[in-house]
């Protein structure tokens, strides 16, 4: 396996694309603005360095996927549905989709991108869905993008694969960070973003609006307070994850493993100074408006598919619920419709047995049961 599509034309999707065509591989780069990359070159600084040419720099999904063998998406979870509706044109229009790996999966990514390929009458290829970013990254400029950190581990696991393990292998292979879970359960309730984002950014954005993100979110926003409130959203995330039979660590060590946390801090149990002195993240500025991602996505594509985790689990989340109708009435949205949902998942009607089948390929897709 060596023609990889890169789909993401942020951080993630840069760092992606230059980590792998400098370890070989030949990378067909699409970008939704290729027309702002037109000499050609993307650059990194940072622990990652270098300056590549991918084979292909493209804003057309099909023709990224050419060839491909399989393609990483790279993006914020609010792009998946533009991204994942030209997947489905091109599955439908040629010999059916390669892996994809979502990189990150964000929290309910593998079940959602199937669902949303099922109803276009696409065929779902196997996902392999990750738990977060292999890299801690921030495009200053289109091409080009800093790199502070490298993660150390990333949780991998596959979803309607065959069962014969090629489709994480693959993504190991591509990101050796990886290290395999029994299911994209594991992976979702490990994405630290849904803890650590949507506390942090509630409980700052008076101070966002009043001063347009003008602080450091991972230190300065890091208070007393809002770490207790991150504590108690950790532990339900946690009891979540346990009814589904996964036992998942504390959130500051699961950001040691990925390498943005201060690992004394951690082992010491303090959450606080382990978040605040992870030094990838020292730099990171708070959101700068309302319209940022960790209000419009970490609420809607974080803890809103992990309410319908947690219901399906029959977990009491009172903590995560009042976040969520918080941040609609922050933000004056529709709460019922809003982010990936229980029914944009496809999941409506299962029980946790159904569910643990049909991610771990037991159960087919209409195979539910509610317990």
């Amino acid at each position: 396996m060596n023609v990889i599509a890169v789909l993401g034309g942020g951080a993630g999707g840069l760092a992606t694309a230059i980590d792998l065509v400098l370890r070989g591989f030949s990378v067909r780069y699409w970008a939704r603005s290729a027309s702002r990359l037109t000499d050609g070159e993307l650059v990194a600084t940072g622990v990652l360095d270098g300056r590549v040419r991918p084979q292909v720099i493209t804003d057309d999904v099909a023709h990224a996927l050419e060839g491909a063998q399989a393609a990483v998406v790279s993006l914020p979870a609010t792009a998946y549905p533009t991204v994942v509706a030209a997947l489905a044109d091109a599955a439908r229009a040629g010999p059916g989709l390669p892996t994809l790996i979502l990189h990150p999966g964000h929290t309910g990514g593998a079940l959602g991108v199937a669902a949303q390929l099922r109803k276009a009458n696409a065929s779902v290829p196997a996902i392999v869905e990750m738990s977060t970013l292999a890299y801690v990254a921030r495009s200053p400029a289109p091409g080009t993008v800093s790199v502070t950190g490298l993660a150390q581990r990333v949780r991998g696991a596959a979803c309607f694969d065959s069962g014969d393990g090629n489709a994480l292998e693959a993504a190991r292979r591509l990101f050796p960070c990886v290290t395999p879970e029994p299911d994209v359960l594991a992976t979702s309730l490990s994405n630290v973003n849904l803890v650590v984002h949507p506390p942090g950014a509630l409980l700052s954005a008076a101070w966002v609006e009043a001063t347009d993100g003008q602080f450091t979110f991972y230190s300065e926003a890091m208070t007393p307070g809002v770490a207790r409130v991150i504590s108690a959203l950790d532990r339900e995330r946690r009891i979540v994850a346990a009814a589904f039979g996964h036992r998942l660590p504390l959130v500051e060590l699961e950001m040691v493993a990925i390498g943005t946390a201060d690992v004394a801090r951690a082992a010491a149990a303090d959450l606080r100074g382990a978040i605040a002195g992870g030094a990838a993240n020292a730099t990171i500025m708070a959101p700068d408006s309302l319209a940022h991602r960790y209000y419009r996505e970490d609420f809607a594509y974080g803890l809103v598919p992990f309410l319908a985790l947690a219901d399906i689990a029959e977990v009491d989340v009172p903590l995560a619920r009042s976040l969520v109708i918080t941040a609609a009435a922050l933000l004056g949205v529709e709460r019922a419709t809003w982010g990936l949902t229980v029914d944009k998942l496809g999941i409506a009607g299962y029980g946790v047995a159904a569910l643990q089948g049909l991610v771990r390929g037991e159960l087919g897709h209409h195979e539910r049961s509610t317990r």
